[in-house]
């Protein structure tokens, strides 16, 4: 009865799936970004087959909100819960929702807790259409649910770790996913399913789970079950201190490709990290000396520099990646991979400074256009200087 059930809830939950344009929900970029993860205790799991979602903060008009963590049925055996997760893209923060799969995908490596410490899933495994829970990292009560086992992890969920719930950017998790997570995100995807989608809705109609209501201490941090805002279980303290930027408040719709969850780089503002992160600069404007020969000469030589600069940066890229998937293979720590992200950062920022002056090198050695010319020769003469001319 259950596997029917199960299969009846799956071919609605794959219509929805197929219906969707690469699982491309329109998604909210911020320019500042949500507050720390709160400190809290996970509910006792309701019964057997129900799986943890951790909480998160999501985004409403002007405001963060704090989606309660809640246990939750899965659409079917055997599917993990993959959490979703705010990333820096370069130029504001957006959100990648979670998802049902077979494996556990990229999360940004933010350490939810409760078996998401970052990377991968140490709360349970299935077994022959079980779910068994590692009562390590779960509030299992086990006269009622008697498939567990007991693993010692890693748990880092408790106050003296970082609690930073964003990928990249400034002060950001600089995780970035591992060749089985890529996989994972080619794979066959269910998206939240509709009880989770209703506790989304009751968040988001709360105002106490307001960021500025509750200064990243939200009243009601996990539930036992979805939507059950009443029976919660609050916040024990703030991640930390909640101080938004204000002053750069803006917001965007715009597509938010979970089939194509991306690397996120550990990249700030005016601080790229890695080749590929560097974006694609305008062409500079043709030369207008008066004389077209000359003026060809010089943008023969413009895009001939533009063309060397591609192929390095290319090869940088490439070289970066494969340093990437030999130190994934290599299961290094956290201070090499560290290392290896500062070797790189350096690296990407002496080709970005060569560049730019080569680009320099390049524009001085170009006479000035006719206009620009005149001032020299007319010291008296007025200009208009509203364009820097």
């Amino acid at each position: 009865m259950i596997r029917n059930r199960y299969r009846s809830i799956l071919l609605i939950l794959c219509a929805m799936v197929l219906s969707a344009v690469s699982f491309g929900e329109i998604g909210i970029s911020v320019t500042f970004g949500p507050p720390a993860l709160p400190v809290y205790e996970q509910p006792l799991c309701p019964g057997d087959g129900y799986f943890w979602t951790p909480g998160y903060w999501a985004y409403d008009g002007d405001d963060y909100f704090w989606v309660p963590g809640t246990w939750v049925l899965p659409p079917e055996p055997g599917l993990y819960w993959t959490p979703g997760y705010w990333a820096w893209s370069g130029e504001a923060f957006s959100f990648y929702d979670g998802f049902w799969a077979t494996q556990v995908g990229f999360y940004g490596g933010i350490n939810y807790g409760f078996g998401y410490f970052g990377e991968g899933y140490q709360g349970g495994r299935w077994d022959n259409g079980r779910f068994f829970y590692n009562r390590t990292v779960n509030n299992v009560n086990v006269t009622q649910v008697h498939n567990v086992y007991n693993t010692t992890v890693i748990n880092n969920n408790n106050t003296t770790v970082t609690r930073v719930s964003y990928n990249g950017g400034n002060g950001g998790i600089s995780a970035r996913p591992r060749p089985e997570e890529e996989a994972v995100a080619r794979e066959r995807h269910i998206p939240p399913v509709p009880v989770q989608q209703q506790h989304f809705q009751a968040a988001r109609s709360n105002p106490e789970l307001r960021a500025s209501t509750n200064r990243g201490k939200p009243p009601v941090a996990a539930t036992p079950r979805p939507g059950d805002l009443r029976s919660g279980v609050p916040a024990k303290q703030a991640g930390a201190p909640y101080n938004p930027q204000r002053n750069q408040d803006t917001t965007q719709s715009q597509p938010n490709r979970q089939a194509e969850r991306p690397d996120n780089r550990s990249s700030q503002p005016n601080q790229i990290a890695h080749a590929s992160d560097i974006p694609h600069g305008a062409r500079p404007e043709p030369p207008n000396t008066g004389d077209s020969k000359q003026d060809r000469k010089y943008q023969q030589q413009q895009e001939k520099l533009q063309a060397k600069q591609e192929q390095e940066q290319q090869k940088l890229q490439r070289k970066q990646e494969e340093d990437h998937q030999r130190i994934a293979k290599q299961n290094a720590d956290g201070a090499r991979k560290q290392q290896l992200e500062q070797q790189h950062q350096q690296q990407t920022r002496q080709m970005q400074q060569k560049h730019e002056q080569q680009q320099q090198r390049l524009q001085q050695r170009m006479p000035p256009s006719p206009e620009k010319s005149v001032r020299p020769n007319n010291p008296g003469q007025k200009h208009d200087d509203k364009h820097g001319g």
